[in-house]
């Protein structure tokens, strides 16, 4: 049954905007997306500068490492840079790990985007036990964190 929306239209024929119509201004939406247990962390944002997305990444992902549970025995150095070395096996552009790292902890897929890149931010993921692994250019359809942008768009 249909609903009333903002606005009737034939089908096929959208209703459309004249050339001077102005948006209103736009908001990025910053979100972690946990797909096993469906958790998802939300927040709007003005702007997607690394300014502002990468002190909320820290943050919330500093959040998550204290919620996992600790690593149990401490593992050699060879064995911890192997278990890394596993994620970038079949990567086309692996970046070169630092040298000292902690115990893998947790996967972080995200956008390839030139700001998910910069060294001062995989460093300080590497040092938290986080390996940034990157979706595909184009294929952001694979990012599952979009339907939940989505629908939180649709709902609000």
């Amino acid at each position: 049954m249909p609903h009333p929306g903002a606005s009737w239209q034939p089908r096929d024929h959208p209703a459309q905007q004249p050339h001077e119509y102005i948006r209103g201004g736009t908001t990025k939406i910053l979100t972690l997306f946990h797909p096993a247990s469906g958790q998802v962390r939300l927040h709007p944002a003005a702007r997607g500068t690394n300014a502002v997305l990468h002190p909320w990444l820290r943050e919330h992902l500093s959040a998550i490492l204290a919620a996992l549970p600790r690593a149990g025995s401490p593992q050699d150095a060879a064995a911890t840079r192997a278990a890394w070395a596993v994620w970038q096996a079949g990567l086309t552009q692996p970046f070169t790990l630092p040298d000292n790292l902690p115990p893998l902890r947790l996967l972080l897929v995200w956008d390839n985007l030139a700001g998910h890149k910069t060294p001062e931010l995989v460093l300080w993921l590497c040092a938290h036990g986080v390996m940034p692994l990157y979706t595909p250019v184009g294929g952001s359809w694979l990012n599952m964190a979009e339907s939940i942008e989505r629908a939180a768009r649709q709902s609000g």
